[in-house]
């Protein structure tokens, strides 16, 4: 949207379809930005140094998570608290987000850091790291939790940019950020040499995350009209609906750790170290497939938000259809060239063209549902924004942790799927929780039309 525009007015009265683009062309392209940084960090170890340091990379990725999930956490979390607050004209409010998040942020970051590097080796041996995979990893590690707290920050005060319906200006922040991680990852693996190289790519991420955080910390002390920089202290009156909401969308990053670390010890259990290397390319794929889809995600959070905190629950039907129908379209972008060319995919990561020939036909099981994510992540989402908490957690949960993990143990001694059952168990997720979202949404908007009446 233009910086100039008052964005409430155009939540409220713009266009929908208008509205919808000028949201989430710059969320899609910002969280697009933020998926670039594992990806190319995978890339380009995987290219410079070799198959075993990218998967040191891949192994490490799902324990990187905790920054994200307390990002997350906190920085969602004031996002809604923020685009409602902002629907209702409550200033009070909106002036205590950015002390409560800094405050909230800092301490959790210290927990990360102290734990993180004491614990780095322990976290990794449960993903089934181990030898040279292991010792690359652990070092690659130690590195991210040592600069968790610029990745948060940076990361936290982003998606109350966003929340603010400051979705440009979030974007080039972050677009600015990982450029320059794309930069420094070739230049610092080579200074790093080949034995180090791991080391260089998380260098060159926690340098660009410092930089965010400086820009995003800039922008909130000088340059923001509703949303500045006052005490920093925790705020009790945020806490409870802070946390409420942000713990739902912590759920999806810190059981996305779990459940990672279950699959690679899963895959290496009934495929050796190979399949490790296939699911970490596979992995990354996935992970960066979905920025889009969070990326418009991030536009649909102040836009249902801020029409519920305002009572307009016919706005917050047509945002959410229009939304959901775009995001079903932007999902074949990825959908369609993975199903088609899984081998060329994989080949970004592995050189082995054996590996990519064995794992070609898992990577098309792995996004057999991708199609439907659209909805699924929005009606996520949707429960986020209108500050329904218990709704987004169930469907996290249901997701992550309840259905999953029981289906990813259990399939592989079925009918002799082994391997092949790793990857089925994400697809029987999916379908059984893309139909419970449905039903919750139609029970939501039953209840606002009552409300309505």
């Amino acid at each position: 949207m233009s910086e100039k525009q008052d964005p409430r007015e155009m939540l409220l009265s713009g266009n929908v379809f208008k509205t919808m683009l000028t949201l989430s062309v710059p969320a899609l392209l910002g969280m697009v930005v933020i998926g670039l940084y594992n990806f190319m960090d995978a890339v380009f170890v995987g290219q410079m140094v070799g198959p075993v340091a990218m998967t040191a990379v891949k192994v490490s990725y799902p324990f990187t998570l905790i920054n994200s999930g307390i990002a997350t956490l906190v920085g969602q979390g004031s996002a809604s608290v923020l685009s409602r607050a902002i629907g209702e004209e409550d200033k009070d409010t909106i002036d205590r987000i950015m002390g409560n998040l800094i405050s909230f942020v800092s301490l959790l970051s210290l927990l990360v850091i102290i734990f993180g590097v004491i614990f780095a080796r322990q976290l990794l041996s449960l993903a089934g790291a181990e030898g040279e995979v292991l010792e690359q990893a652990v070092r690659y590690l130690r590195v991210v939790f040592c600069g968790s707290l610029f990745v948060n920050l940076g990361q936290s005060t982003n998606m109350v940019m966003r929340g603010e319906g400051k979705l440009k200006k979030a974007m080039i922040i972050m677009a600015i950020s990982a450029i320059l991680n794309i930069i420094l990852d070739p230049i610092l693996i080579k200074v790093f040499g080949t034995e180090n190289g791991v080391l260089g790519a998380a260098y060159a991420t926690i340098i660009s995350q410092f930089v965010l955080m400086v820009m995003s910390f800039v922008y909130f002390i000088k340059k923001s009209d509703n949303v500045r920089i006052h005490k920093i202290r925790f705020e009790k009156p945020l806490v409870k609906p802070v946390l409420s909401v942000g713990f739902s969308a912590m759920i999806m990053q810190v059981m996305s750790m779990i459940q990672q670390t279950i699959l690679y010890n899963t895959v290496q259990k009934w495929g050796g170290s190979q399949w490790q290397t296939i699911l970490g390319a596979a992995l990354s794929l996935q992970a960066f497939s979905f920025i889009p889809l969070w990326g418009i995600s991030q536009g649909f959070q102040p836009a249902v938000g801020t029409n519920f905190g305002a009572k307009k629950f016919d706005r917050v039907g047509a945002f959410t259809r229009c939304f959901m129908i775009s995001a079903t379209v932007v999902s074949l972008i990825f959908y369609i060239p993975i199903m088609c060319f899984p081998k060329k995919m994989l080949s970004m990561f592995i050189t082995d063209s054996n590996i990519v020939a064995l794992g070609a036909p898992m990577l098309q099981l792995l996004f057999a549902t991708y199609v439907c994510y659209g909805v699924l992540i929005l009606s996520i989402t949707f429960f986020q924004a209108i500050g329904k908490a218990g709704a987004a957690a169930l469907m996290a949960m249901l997701r992550q942790v309840v259905l999953f993990l029981p289906l990813v143990i259990i399939l592989p001694h079925l009918f002799n799927l082994g391997v092949k059952g790793v990857f089925l168990s994400q697809f029987v997720t999916d379908i059984l929780v893309l139909l419970i979202g449905i039903v919750l949404l139609i029970s939501a908007f039953k209840k606002m039309k009552k409300e309505r009446i």
